[in-house]
């Protein structure tokens, strides 16, 4: 008996790990989220298939109320399963329910995935250990976001910037409107710290085939169509020599904006 988070990777059902495809298919009961992170190739009926059982989908609103309690109730005598996307216990709802399993005498264990964290590092050609705090970008009014980049920066650390999504309404935040935001607050704050001219890189669908990493000035990207959600944002800030040369190479950064953050 016990509750396992198994981690579901990025793009669809086959991220989901070997490991992690055994602990689903041996449980009593399985549910998953998709809130957390937007899924939006992942297939359900392929899921099922390849685990050969039903998968209960379950939304934010069950797992902070009375559905925790029933999940906590299964896994007290039983195996239970909850697909995550991305790598589990990164969003703290998840954090709070395996405490509380723990606090009660149930047994926990996590099947880790491939979390954006590290793919869209990997992915952009930048150094991990030169990243500093990460923020997200609300659809809500937030200056937060300008006030991490800005302390980022000053430190000479690149900024992961998550774009806000609210799955229930299928709304996923852009590049461009989350690029318009940033605009928007240095034209409120005028402290330079995100203006056309500054260096930024656009992700989106990162994991899957189809992917799409684009390095350029924030007033150039801002027209550039990154295709489907989900998107999100690298602010760089000093460049190593080789991280300039990715950008440069593999994104098609100009080579005039990148010499100015070597």
């Amino acid at each position: 008996m016990g509750l396992t988070f198994v981690g579901l990777g990025l793009h669809d059902e086959g991220g989901i790990t070997i490991r992690g495809l055994e602990e689903a298919r041996k449980a009593c009961a399985v549910y998953a989220e998709f809130y957390t992170s937007p899924m939006p190739r992942l297939s359900l009926d392929g899921l099922e298939a390849m685990l050969g059982r039903a998968v209960r989908v379950v939304d934010r609103a069950f797992l902070e109320g009375e559905g925790a309690e029933e999940i906590l109730s299964k896994a007290s005598a039983a195996d239970v399963v909850l697909l995550v996307p991305g790598d589990p216990l990164i969003a703290t709802t998840h954090a709070a329910l395996r405490v509380e399993a723990e606090r009660r005498g149930i047994r926990t264990r996590v099947v880790h995935g491939v979390s954006i964290l590290s793919a869209a590092i990997s992915l952009s050609g930048l150094h991990n250990y030169k990243f500093g705090r990460s923020v997200t970008i609300p659809f809500t009014e937030s200056e937060t976001p300008y006030d991490v980049l800005r302390d980022n920066r000053a430190t000479g650390l690149h900024t992961l910037v998550f774009l806000d999504v609210e799955v229930e309404r299928d709304r996923y935040m852009t590049v461009r409107e989350g690029l318009r935001r940033l605009l928007a607050l240095e034209g409120l704050r005028g402290e330079g710290v995100v203006t056309p001219d500054t260096l930024v890189i656009g992700l989106a669908r990162v994991g899957s085939d189809d992917s799409v990493v684009r390095a350029g000035p924030a007033g150039q990207l801002l027209a550039y169509d990154f295709g489907d959600p989900p998107h999100l944002i690298i602010v760089p800030a000093r460049l190593h020599f080789t991280e300039a040369e990715a950008l440069i190479r593999l994104h098609g950064a100009p080579k005039e904006v990148v010499d100015r953050y070597v």
